[in-house]
């Protein structure tokens, strides 16, 4: 059976067959249930693959994973660029077009690569729903960094709005895309992907700075209380450290700075103290609770900026797996 008689399914099987079942079942385990059944089912039917389609259907998943970092890195445009010159125009648009007709490329790429000071001077005289959907699609560092840049009147109105956004029109993103575009001078890709919602303000405001991020959610608290209670409800600040448990909590503090961690301390309630103290030795205690005594009064930014480099290496840790925090009456925290 020649390689363009195969429909996608027996393609995958083929790839499957021919990579082995250790590297196949560590497949699987990224699957659906349903999609685990239909390929075990093919698979099962295979009797006999010629050496000759096994070669071809490897080659095109090779070809088609480089295209797609291809575009990871910079765009369709860029991956058509690259295979042009390296496989030919015909064998280039074949590529692409069989992996965009099932590839969604998320709106914005091209910003995501763009420095977050350059987006801002575009952006920031568009209505605040522009600068909220373009937010939504960046990287959560970019998004924060243009938020905690933008007038504090508006910070608020673009929280809200991101959180309360849902899915939007293909051709309203096609429209701010283009202009952006042309402003950036950019590759740009499609995609109708739904955008917004409260985990994109939350992603957002967990990276802005402390200052930023009480000023919008105290102004969401009287503008909509319920919506900035669910969105602290999902967000992690340094005084949710009692939430962890004492294994993790010695996890944090090997990658804490001592500097940081006295100066987070300093204004920080009994409760909070009580479960840092707990975690590290007698002596420790004493001299940590000598040297806050000593360095006197400091400054509020001080002490904002030290709590939010500590909850960056919390975040950090659980994005790696190595601690687990539970968020709104979640599980129990494991390591």
């Amino acid at each position: 059976m020649a390689n363009r008689e195969l429909s996608g399914r027996q393609k995958a099987a083929i790839l499957l067959i021919s990579m082995g079942p250790e590297i196949s079942a560590q497949v699987f385990k990224h699957l659906r249930e349903d999609e685990i059944e239909d390929l075990t089912l093919e698979i099962a039917n295979v009797r006999r693959v010629d050496n000759l389609v096994k070669e071809e259907v490897v080659d095109e998943f090779h070809q088609i994973a480089i295209a797609q970092d291809y575009i990871s890195q910079g765009g369709i445009g860029y991956a058509k660029d690259i295979l042009e010159r390296a496989l030919g125009q015909q064998k280039a648009m074949d590529i692409i077009n069989r992996l965009t007709s099932h590839l969604h490329v998320r709106p914005f790429d091209f910003a995501r690569k763009a420095d977050p000071s350059q987006i801002l001077n575009f952006i920031q005289n568009e209505h605040s729903q522009t600068i909220a959907l373009v937010l939504s699609f960046l990287e959560p560092g970019q998004a924060s960094a243009i938020l905690s840049a933008l007038p504090h009147e508006r910070q608020a109105d673009v929280a809200k709005r991101i959180a309360l956004m849902d899915s939007t029109s293909p051709e309203v993103i096609s429209e701010v895309e283009q202009v952006l575009e042309q402003k950036l001078s950019q590759t740009i890709t499609q995609d109708y992907s739904k955008a917004g919602g409260i985990e994109a303000a939350v992603a957002i405001l967990n990276n802005v700075d402390r200052s930023t991020e009480r000023t919008i959610l105290d102004t969401l608290e009287i503008q909509d209380p319920e919506l900035a209670e669910e969105i602290k409800k999902r967000m992690f600040v340094f005084e949710d450290i009692v939430t962890i448990d004492d294994k993790s909590i010695q996890r944090i503090i090997r990658d804490v700075e001592n500097a940081d961690l006295m100066l987070a301390l300093k204004v920080a309630s009994e409760e909070v103290k009580d479960a840092i103290f707990r975690n590290i030795s007698k002596r420790m205690v004493q001299t940590f609770k000598e040297e806050m005594e000593f360095m006197g009064p400091v400054r509020l930014r001080d002490v904002e900026e030290a709590q939010t480099r500590i909850v960056s290496t919390i975040r950090r840790l659980e994005e790696a797996g190595e601690i687990i925090i539970s968020r709104g009456g979640g599980d129990e925290i494991v390591v």
